[in-house]
């Protein structure tokens, strides 16, 4: 099976990267993504992974490759946007979570929706979108990473409720 992306959305930050122990993760220059949250209906938008990704038809949230030179908070807001249609300035960041394996790291923004919005399926990336109560999360079929570090990031939302 095919895990790279069709060749027009392909970035230099495109490509996997192999660790000491051989671990593969996407992301030359590391990766990034947005659990968005809303607070008033206490729901995160999750997106299904298309198949051909990386833990193709899990759950997990808008994000991908950063680019060259770029924060992992700009690129998370633009993947979020390139998958989801996730408006930025809608978005107001409580947190972020990093996994840094040394070689490589995973920045998760943690942002509040300061209103609802309907996401949309701007590339072929995701399968579906959708708003996922809280409480909900871990009957999904999770991509594993985000599986691991849902019981954190649900912490940190639950830290949040006022």
């Amino acid at each position: 099976m095919n895990f790279l992306p069709p060749p027009h959305l392909r970035d230099p930050g495109d490509q996997w990267i192999y660790g000491p122990n051989g671990e593969k993760v996407w992301g030359a220059f590391g990766a990034a993504g947005v659990l968005v949250w809303n607070r008033d209906t206490d729901c995160v938008l999750l997106q299904l992974r298309a198949e051909w990704s990386h833990h193709g038809g899990t759950w997990g949230i808008p994000g991908g490759a950063m680019r060259k030179g770029e924060s992992a908070r700009d690129g998370a807001l633009r993947e979020a946007h390139e998958e989801a249609g996730v408006p930025e300035e809608l978005l107001e960041a409580i947190d972020e979570f990093i996994i840094d394996l040394g070689f490589w790291s995973y920045t998760t923004v943690i942002a509040r929706t300061t209103e609802h919005f309907e996401p949309v399926e701007n590339d072929e990336e995701s399968i579906e979108l959708q708003w996922v109560s809280r409480t909900a999360v871990e009957e999904l079929d999770l991509h594993p990473r985000f599986g691991q570090n849902w019981p954190h990031l649900r912490d940190v939302l639950a830290g949040h409720i006022e």
